[in-house]
């Protein structure tokens, strides 16, 4: 397994390389740079897994560092901020940081964020993962449902029915709990949107490709398989 790759913007020599030995010994790949333009730099043409960012930064300060990061990337990032002050963390967490170390903090501290943080991306990545059984794929990331590479026209409802009959592939689901998961817990109108809905998407699947996918089951529901 690939060992996550780390980047550390940090002005203080000692700090920097402080840390550079501590993840590494946990065994991270890191990268030092010492100033921010040479830190947004780095981040824009690497590629990172996570990136520790001090906010007094000769050069450019951290809080531009991570606006600019953040106009083009999702990289989790930790801020380092030399004074327990809420309008500097308020602020960072706007910018788009994921977290905040306060100076001086101690190492098993800062571990257990950079670990949260990488858990947290991991999860994000794998929920963004294309659902894909038979020629169909939904592509969530681009919000787009194909059928051997032929684009069909959904409607966000009708996309958000897919995504989910196709997440919960060979598990007969209940109507109450399609409506309750789709529409929601305070849906108030006619039950039997749940059917319209199917319909819909088998007309533009089912019956257009001659592969049926969708598999009602009498008097519980419907279940999503592959023929």
């Amino acid at each position: 397994m690939e060992a996550p790759n780390i980047l550390i913007v940090e002005d203080e020599v000692k700090i920097a390389r402080f840390l550079e030995l501590e993840l590494q010994y946990e065994g991270y790949d890191v990268t030092l740079t010492h100033d921010g333009r040479s830190g947004l730099e780095k981040a824009l043409q690497g590629t990172f897994d996570l990136i520790i960012l001090d906010v007094m930064l000769p050069g450019l300060n951290g809080m531009e560092v991570c606006r600019r990061i953040r106009q083009s990337m999702e990289t989790p990032i930790i801020m380092l901020t030399a004074k327990d002050d809420t309008m500097d963390k308020v602020m960072g967490l706007d910018l788009g940081a994921d977290d905040y170390v306060t100076k001086p903090f101690a190492i098993e501290e800062l571990l257990a964020r950079i670990r949260v943080a990488l858990k947290r991306k991991k999860s994000q990545l794998q929920s963004l993962k294309p659902l894909s059984v038979s020629g169909l794929k939904l592509d969530l990331e681009q919000h787009l449902v194909t059928f051997q590479d032929e684009i069909i026209d959904l409607t966000k409802r009708e996309f958000d029915l897919l995504k989910y009959l196709m997440e919960n592939q060979n598990i007969v689901m209940t109507r109450d709990r399609i409506l309750e998961a789709v529409w929601g817990y305070d849906y108030l109108g006619d039950t039997n949107v749940v059917d319209v809905y199917i319909r819909y998407l088998r007309s533009k699947i089912d019956e257009k490709y001659r592969r049926k996918f969708i598999h009602t089951i009498r008097g519980v529901g419907y279940l999503f398989k592959d023929e």
